[in-house]
């Protein structure tokens, strides 16, 4: 099974490299200034970026760190993160999955993942390989959206996620996530979030998959007219198709004992 994932996430991750990199939702100044600083880096720091994609958060956590590697699954995504980081001497990348990160025990002070968490068939292993990367006392920084905690709700939105992009798994409810990470043996310290307001049109582009933009366009306007907001306050603003993704920013502490 992880096989055949890892192949449709290469193949939908290398037709949205080029989009990814320049959409605005993952160039937000603010949204990255909340992970720079919830890193809490210094110039003796060791970081690792999870699902790294084509380098934006490596290359402002590059500005505290002493070093920062970027691991990615997908080679599109690294040639993209290597043009956006080129010149800076304490940036390096990795091709990787992040179920079976190629780095040893207690590497890095500190581990961020970015909207990559929903990609992974077992979350639950993947946090555990992050932990395992983990220095005692290290942080870890997660940041993605999350699904309702009304398992309803949460499935009609991870449908239509998938239904956008194959390669999406689930979104987490906001408890779940914090029982992963505390499975994995972190202390959680603090979880921030946010609403991130979407149009629909904006959203289905980044995939870079057209195809799949009208019969989307068509399933959210219905269920939008029905009342079925997914837990997203799925909704129409005149012709528009609206929703609201709700982002969480968790920060985890692995512990010194």
């Amino acid at each position: 099974m992880s096989g055949a994932h890892d192949s449709v996430i290469r193949a939908e991750f290398g037709r949205q490299a080029d989009t990814m990199a320049h959409a605005t939702v993952f160039n937000d100044a603010a949204i990255l200034e909340r992970i720079r600083e919830a890193a809490r880096l210094t110039k003796t720091s060791r970081a690792l970026d999870v699902a790294c994609g084509p380098g934006i958060v490596v290359q402002v956590l590059a500005r505290d760190a002493g070093e920062v590697i970027g691991c990615d699954l997908t080679p599109e995504m690294l040639r993209n993160a290597e043009k956006r980081c080129a010149g800076l001497s304490n940036v390096h990348f990795q091709l990787g999955r992040a179920e079976a990160l190629p780095f040893d025990n207690a590497s890095f002070d500190v581990v961020v993942s970015r909207s990559a968490l929903h990609h992974f068939v077992d979350p639950a292993l993947t946090l555990r390989e992050m932990a395992r990367v983990m220095k005692p006392g290290a942080r870890m920084v997660t940041v993605d959206v999350t699904a309702s905690e009304n398992p309803e709700e949460a499935a009609l939105h991870n449908a239509l996620e998938i239904l956008r992009d194959p390669s999406h798994v689930r979104m987490l409810p906001r408890s779940e996530l914090e029982r992963h990470l505390i499975a994995a043996g972190l202390q959680v310290e603090s979880c921030t979030s946010w609403i991130n307001d979407r149009e629909a049109g904006e959203w289905l582009k980044i995939t870079n998959a057209p195809e799949r933009v009208g019969p989307l366009k068509v399933v959210m306007a219905e269920l939008a007219r029905s009342g079925a907001t997914a837990g997203l306050d799925l909704r129409l603003d005149g012709g528009t198709i609206r929703f609201d993704h709700r982002a969480a920013l968790t920060v985890a502490v692995k512990p010194t004992f």
